[in-house]
C-alpha cells in the first residue's frame, strides 16, 4: 500500500504531503481545485509520461515522492531483485523528478533507473482507474487479457507456451518466405561466391606470404647497393692497411705488457676477446658477399606475385588473413546455398511440426478461457445484481480470427494471433428477451462504470498491486445505484487499499478517511491545499456535495443519515 505521497511543485500545487492508511481513502472538492492533479502525479509514479506542462510556473522542477510499503511475497520484489535494488524494511520508494525543460529522471530506492524499470515497478504497486480504463473495457483485444486475468497462473502458463510456439512459427514462416523469394537471387550469389572461392584457391594464398616477398623484393631490388656497402666493410676490415690487422698488431703488443704489469690482464682479455669477435664478423660478412647473387628473373616472379596478392586484398580484405577468412566465410555460404532445397525442406517440415504444436496449444488455451468466461460470466452477474443491474446476462462470444498466420494441422486451417487461435468480446443484454449484443454496442455510461466495478471486484483476488485508484468512475450515476456503487467500492477497500475521487456523497460517507481538496490564492499564486476532514466537517462536506452550492440545516441533517447509514452497514 502507498503510505506516503509528497508532491512538489506540480501544476498548481507548491508543495503538498500526504499520508494514507488502509481501508477507503475518498478525495472530494470543487471542480478545478485539484484532485485530478493528484492522479496524475500517482500516474507519474507507475511510469506515466511526463511533459514540461507539468513543473509549476517558476519552478525549475517538479518532484513526486511516493512510499510503499509491500509484503515479503510481494512480485515487486522480484522485479527489484532482479535488477540489483535493495530493499529494506518492506518499503518501496518512487521518485521522478521532471525539470523545466520537460526531461524526467527516475529512481527506485535511491537508485537512477530507466522509465521502463519504474513502469514495471509502479504499475506492479498501483492501479489506476478512470475514464480511460472505461474505455478500454470497450476495445475486444482488452477483453481476453481480463479473461486471463481471472483465470490465473494455469491458464498463464499455457499461454506462455503458445506464446513461445507462435514467435517460432512467425520466425520459420519468416525464413522460408524469404528463402523462397531470394531463389534467383541466391542462384547470382552462388555464381559470384564461386568464382570469387576459385580465383582465391588457385591464388594458393598464404597468411605472411606478402610480407616475406615485400622483404625478398626490396633485397634484390637493392642488390648493388648491398654489394657495394658489404664489400666496404670487408676491405675495411681484411683489406691493406685493415683495422683487423692494426688490431691484431694492438692485441700483440699488449699481451707482452700484461706480461709484465698484472693489472694490464683485464684490458688484454677484452682486447682479445673482441678481436676474435671482430674477426668472426669479418669472416662472415666474406661469406655473405660469395653467396650474393641478382636473379633478374626472380625478382621479376616476386612482382607479378606481389601485384597478385594485392588484387586479391583489394578485392577481398586488407590483409592476406582476411583474405583467407573471406575465403572460409563465402565457402561455408556456397555449401548452404548449393544445399538451399534441403533447407527449404527441412524449414518446411519444422513449420508443420510447430504449426500443430502452436495449433494444439490454441486450443488447450480456448477451453481454459471457455471455462474461465462461464466462471467470470456468472460472477460478473451475481456482481451486478448489487449494482441494481439484476436482469442483465453477460457472456464472453468466442470468434475466429479472419486474418493472422494462417496454419496448416489435423487437415484443417486455423488462423493464429499472438493472443490465440480466437477473438474474445464482452456481450451484454441489459433487459429481459433483449438479444446479447456486444458490450460496446448496448451498454450505457452508468452500465459501463458499474460493469468495470464487477470487474474490479472479482479481480482484485487476482491482483498483488498494493493500491486501487479510482478516477471519478461513479460519473453518470445518482440514488441507490450511487448508494450501490459506493458499496460496492468499499467492499473493495476490504481486499486492497483504495483511493477514489468522487463527485457522490453516497460513495464519501463510505470513507475510512476523507480528504478534502480545495484551491487557495496567496500572494496572487493559486496553489493546492488538502485537508482531512473530522465528523463535523465531513458532515459539512457531503451536504455540500447533496445540494450542490448552499448548505442548508436539511442538507446537513441528509448528510448525517448518510454517514450514520455507512456506519451500520
Amino acid at each position: 500500500m502507498i503510505e506516503e505521497l509528497t508532491i512538489r511543485n506540480f501544476a498548481i500545487i507548491d508543495e503538498l504531503s500526504l499520508s494514507f492508511s488502509t481501508g477507503l481513502t475518498v478525495l472530494t472538492g470543487e471542480t478545478g481545485a485539484g484532485k485530478s492533479i493528484i492522479i496524475d502525479a500517482l500516474g507519474l509514479l507507475a511510469g506515466g509520461r511526463s511533459s514540461v506542462d507539468f513543473v509549476r510556473y517558476g519552478s525549475q522542477k517538479a518532484e513526486i515522492e511516493g512510499l510503499f510499503r509491500v509484503t515479503k511475497h510481494h512480485p515487486v520484489i522480484d522485479i527489484l531483485d532482479e535488477a540489483g535494488i535493495s530493499i529494506e524494511d518492506e518499503m518501496v520508494i518512487i521518485k521522478r523528478e521532471i525539470n523545466d525543460k520537460g526531461k524526467s529522471t527516475c529512481r527506485v530506492n535511491g537508485q537512477l533507473v530507466t522509465l521502463t524499470m519504474q513502469r514495471a515497478v509502479g504499475q506492479t504497486l498501483i492501479d489506476i482507474h478512470g475514464q480511460h480504463e472505461h474505455q478500454e473495457l470497450l476495445q475486444m483485444d482488452k477483453h481476453s487479457h481480463m479473461i486471463d486475468t481471472y483465470a490465473g497462473g494455469d491458464l498463464q502458463a499455457t499461454k506462455d507456451l503458445y506464446q513461445q510456439s507462435f514467435r517460432e512459427l512467425q520466425e520459420i514462416q519468416a525464413d522460408l518466405k524469404r528463402l523462397r523469394d531470394n531463389d534467383r537471387e541466391n542462384v547470382q550469389r552462388l555464381d559470384l561466391i564461386q568464382y570469387q572461392l576459385e580465383e582465391i584457391q588457385n591464388a594458393n594464398v598464404n597468411g605472411s606470404e606478402d610480407e616475406e616477398l615485400e622483404r625478398e623484393r626490396f633485397k634484390l631490388a637493392n642488390m648493388e647497393k648491398l654489394f657495394s656497402q658489404l664489400q666496404q666493410a670487408f676491405e675495411s676490415l681484411y683489406g691493406e692497411s685493415s683495422g683487423l690487422e692494426s688490431i691484431r698488431e694492438a692485441m700483440i703488443s699488449l699481451n707482452e705488457a700484461a706480461a709484465i704489469d698484472k693489472e694490464l690482464s683485464d684490458l688484454d682479455e677484452s682486447l682479445s676477446s673482441n678481436f676474435y669477435l671482430l674477426e668472426e664478423v669479418t669472416f662472415a660478412l666474406r661469406d655473405h658477399l660469395e653467396q650474393l647473387d641478382f636473379d633478374p628473373e626472380r625478382l621479376n616472379e616476386i612482382t607479378i606475385r606481389l601485384d597478385e596478392l594485392n588484387q586479391l586484398k583489394r578485392k577481398y580484405g586488407s590483409t592476406l588473413q582476411d583474405v583467407i577468412e573471406y575465403a572460409k566465410n563465402i565457402e561455408d555460404e556456397s555449401q548452404e546455398l548449393m544445399h538451399l532445397d534441403e533447407r527449404i525442406s527441412q524449414y518446411e517440415t519444422r513449420l508443420n511440426e510447430v504449426g500443430i504444436q502452436a495449433v494444439h496449444l490454441a486450443k488447450e488455451l480456448s477451453t481454459k478461457r471457455k471455462n474461465a468466461a462461464t466462471q467470470l460470466s456468472s460472477a460478473i452477474e451475481k456482481e451486478l445484481q448489487d449494482l441494481y443491474m439484476e436482469k442483465t446476462t453477460f457472456s464472453v462470444q468466442f470468434k475466429n480470427h479472419s486474418r493472422g498466420l494462417t496454419v496448416q494441422a489435423d487437415d484443417q486451417e486455423v488462423v493464429l494471433s499472438e493472443d490465440g487461435a480466437e477473438r474474445l468480446e464482452f456481450y451484454l443484454s441489459p433487459n429481459p428477451g433483449e438479444p446479447e449484443k456486444s458490450l460496446a454496442k448496448v451498454a450505457s455510461g452508468g452500465e459501463i462504470s458499474r460493469i468495470m466495478l464487477a470487474l474490479k471486484r472479482i479481480l482484485t483476488n487476482q491482483s498483488e498491486r498494493t493500491s486501487l485508484i479510482f478516477d471519478e468512475v461513479d460519473t453518470g450515476v445518482s440514488g441507490r445505484v450511487a448508494q450501490a456503487i459506493g458499496e460496492k467500492i468499499y467492499a473493495i477497500s476490504s481486499q486492497s487499499q483504495v483511493l477514489c475521487i468522487t463527485h457522490l456523497p453516497q460513495v464519501a460517507a463510505l470513507a475510512t478517511t476523507h480528504l478534502y481538496i480545495q484551491k487557495q490564492e496567496d500572494e496572487g499564486r493559486v496553489s493546492t491545499s488538502v485537508t482531512e476532514l473530522n465528523n463535523r466537517s465531513r458532515v459539512n462536506e457531503i451536504a455540500r456535495m447533496l445540494s450542490g452550492a448552499e448548505v442548508t440545516k436539511k442538507t446537513k441533517e441528509s448528510a448525517e443519515e448518510l454517514l450514520q447509514f455507512a456506519r451500520t452497514h
